[in-house]
């Protein structure tokens, strides 16, 4: 069981409040470099990343779906699974999976940019990133992100909400476990999902003052849930209906986005991670089990970007929660904008249960082996360690969606 000293949040350990400026500084995450522990559990952890990552390519079933065995593998480890445990989660997760194929073509320094959003090319991209690994950067993975995330005048950083915020979170396992396999997959995943998102981010011009009052973004949502101009829009929920969201109502959206404007950003970031955790715990009514597979995605990406922030160049911090916060909206609105209730989270309920049974149930319950039930647990536990909990409504949603999950809902 985790002691009451390790839910004292650590902004509070490090950030002075009086200290605010257009960033957001928060204490990196521990890292754990598997690459170079002696012991089992970190050894069998890399074994399974490499072998996943030989075998199995990072976009399978027509190109629609992405290798999740990283996000379990990695989440799993840093709740405490143990070497058993692991190789199940490999074995179950790598049935579905399928082998790499050839790309049409190989990617060169000259055209790299030129396939980028071609999923077919997911192959020549790891290649691609691998090669510059090896003969240009002496195998340091942190080199060759830096050079191929952060460069031009539309780098790749600014849509890694593509393909519903994988290569996000995949970048962010990278960091937290230091493994290079993951990192070189994460970018061929980046660029193999870029799409029309980055311009919002890339063209200031789309950044102006809302017609909205500013607010925080559980407020935000609320309102757009009530936003009739939403009403009838979309017949069945999912992602595919993204892209004609912002072909239709692009400007509505961008009144929204424009509305959060991070005045206070560390504080800012805090409140949409709490309102993460309502998306996905607050809109499902008491019996129905009813938790949503896509809006899940909102809660995981919001992880991903607190992972990542503290090993981001300070310019890119602020954009990339932004870059979420569109990503969040336009997920919420194509998933038909759920009701919100904070009331279904109740700390009075917990009766008893601690951060330790939410894990177990992580590690040894029904859906140890669903790679999103495992990943929304150990992103809850990790935003209450970062911003505290003494009221205890992350351990509260944490326990209501480990008890009472029964399988993701997709409509």
């Amino acid at each position: 069981m985790a002691s009451i000293l390790s839910y004292v949040p650590v902004v509070n350990r490090f950030v002075s409040s009086a200290n605010r400026t257009r960033t957001i500084d928060i204490p990196p995450v521990e890292v754990h470099s598997v690459e170079t522990a002696p012991e089992k559990r970190p050894r069998t952890l890399k074994h399974l990343l490499r072998a996943n990552h030989v075998n199995h390519s990072i976009l399978y079933h027509n190109l629609e779906f992405h290798n999740h065995l990283p996000h379990i593998l990695g989440s799993a480890y840093l709740l405490g699974a143990n070497v058993q445990q692991l190789h199940k989660i490999y074995d179950v997760e790598a049935q579905e999976l399928e082998p790499w194929k050839s790309s049409p073509a190989e990617i060169v320094e000259d055209d790299w940019r030129d396939f980028l959003g071609d999923p077919k090319y997911q192959r020549a991209y790891v290649d691609f990133f691998e090669d510059a690994l090896a003969l240009k950067h002496n195998y340091q993975w942190k080199g060759v992100v830096e050079e191929y995330l952060y460069s031009g005048k539309e780098p790749l950083v600014n849509c890694l909400v593509g393909g519903l915020g994988h290569p996000l979170i995949h970048l962010a396992y990278a960091y937290e476990i230091d493994n290079r396999e993951v990192a070189m997959e994460a970018l061929g995943m980046a660029a193999t999902q870029y799409g029309f998102l980055h311009k919002y981010i890339d063209d200031s011009s789309y950044t102006k003052p809302s017609s909205i009052k500013s607010s925080q973004p559980l407020d935000l949502l609320l309102k757009l849930a009530d936003d009739k101009r939403f009403d009838g829009l979309f017949k069945e929920p999912g992602p595919e209906n993204i892209e004609p969201l912002f072909q239709k109502h692009e400007d509505i959206v961008l009144e929204y986005w424009n509305a959060w404007t991070l005045d206070d950003p560390v504080k800012d970031f805090e409140l949409s991670q709490e309102a993460a955790v309502a998306v996905l715990v607050a809109t499902v009514p008491p019996g129905t089990h009813s938790y949503n597979f896509f809006t899940c995605h909102i809660l995981t990406t919001s992880h991903a970007v607190r992972i990542l922030l503290p090993f981001l160049p300070a310019k890119f911090r602020i954009s990339l929660v932004r870059q979420w916060w569109l990503f969040a909206i336009a997920v919420y609105i194509t998933c038909l904008r759920p009701k919100i209730d904070p009331d279904y989270i109740k700390p009075g309920d917990v009766a008893g249960k601690q951060w330790n049974h939410v894990e177990d149930k992580a590690l040894n319950g029904a859906y140890a082996t669903d790679a999103h039930y495992v990943k929304v647990i150990r992103a809850i536990k990790e935003a209450a360690r970062t911003w505290g909990d003494v009221h205890e409504r992350y351990l509260a949603a944490a326990v209501r969606f480990a008890d009472d999950f029964e399988g993701w809902v997709f409509s």
